[in-house]
């Protein structure tokens, strides 16, 4: 059986929030700890100037909360109006089960299922990927609340300037709904891993193949590192074709993107990622210098401060362009449904 026209649904995203842990890192205190000039180079070359990092007892679920709550409040719906809750993290509260059924308990969504995505830093993008098909899929999906969240502060090697100072907390939250405006919201996407890079970066204890021992602790096994060098040009070789891509099918082209929404690890493949697209580099929006490095976060923190400074205007086109430890990448292309 098919849809006919009239039950066909879009998916539009109609509210957004995000949080930041109120203590803020900024780039002298890691000049007093290695007793060096790294802030320099991280805002310089980084666009870093400080960060925020989350409280000892608080846990990917406290940063989600407020950044879920904002993010309804803005949609003028009620928890019990989602149907669906997705948590995009690679910093979960437990193992298991999913931190997404923590957030169903805490806001009281009582109606909603839950999961969890972990495609590392590309988390928040393939989440809203999947949140827009599964209301274009099924009719019963109206609302879907999508976070990305980002704990990384307490696996940072501090022994290792060079990541210990990138890395930051947070939590980017939109809320994603149906709609029958078929032209408006989600119209295209497109996904691309290079597998070759899945040992490369990441948290490599902890699961079944490095089981928690005390010699992994010991031995700091158990924290983020980088065990081999991902090409420095790999975002910014694929980010413009992704982005090409995913215009393709809507016949557009990046001079008509208004809005650019990318991963917050480098400043510096974002401009090479402009420039190569021959858009101004100011068609990004970028946090990186308030909020370091927030991962799987920072384009729904982006997104949430963007719409926060009122810069999108119904009818926009947007680029989300999110890329993680994996590699994985993936693209998404909306009209904007509303002013800001």
């Amino acid at each position: 059986m098919t849809k006919n026209s009239s039950t066909l649904q879009n998916a539009t995203i109609i509210g957004t929030g995000f949080y930041a842990p109120e203590r803020v890192v900024t780039n002298q205190y890691f000049n007093d700890l290695y007793k060096k000039d790294i802030g320099t180079f991280l805002e310089q070359s980084r666009n870093i100037r400080e960060r925020r990092w989350k409280a000892p007892e608080q846990k990917t679920s406290d940063l989600i909360l407020p950044a879920a709550k904002q993010a309804l409040k803005n949609s003028k719906l009620k928890a019990t109006d989602l149907n669906l809750i997705i948590v995009a993290t690679d910093t979960p509260d437990y193992i298991s089960p999913s931190t997404a059924s923590v957030i169903q308990f805490k806001l009281g969504a009582t109606k909603a299922g839950t999961f969890d995505v972990n495609t590392a830093c590309a988390g928040f993008v393939t989440a809203c990927d999947m949140a827009s098909k599964y209301i274009k899929a099924d009719s019963k999906y109206k609302n879907i609340l999508v976070v990305g969240a980002y704990a990384m502060s307490p696996f940072l090697n501090m022994d290792d300037y060079k990541i210990a100072s990138l890395f930051a907390d947070g939590a980017g939250a939109v809320v994603i709904q149906a709609t029958s405006d078929l032209d408006s919201g989600f119209l295209s996407s497109t996904m691309y891993t290079d597998g070759q890079y899945h040992d490369y970066m990441g948290i490599y204890a902890g699961g079944s193949a490095q089981p928690m021992t005390n010699e992994v602790i010991n031995n700091k096994q158990h924290l983020l590192a980088f065990p081999k060098r991902i090409p420095p040009e790999t975002n910014g070789l694929h980010w413009p074709r992704l982005t090409k891509e995913v215009l393709e099918p809507l016949g557009a082209t990046p001079d008509q993107v208004q809005h650019f929404f990318i991963t917050q690890f480098n400043v510096q493949s974002i401009y090479e990622t402009l420039d190569r697209l021959e858009v101004p580099r100011d068609r990004a929006h970028y946090i990186m210098d308030r909020y370091g490095y927030t991962g799987s976060a920072s384009i729904g923190m982006a997104l949430a401060d963007a719409v926060e400074k009122k810069k999108l205007k119904k009818g926009d086109l947007v680029v989300m362009l999110g890329s993680g430890g994996g590699m994985s990448m993936v693209a998404t292309a909306q009209r904007w449904s509303y002013d800001t």
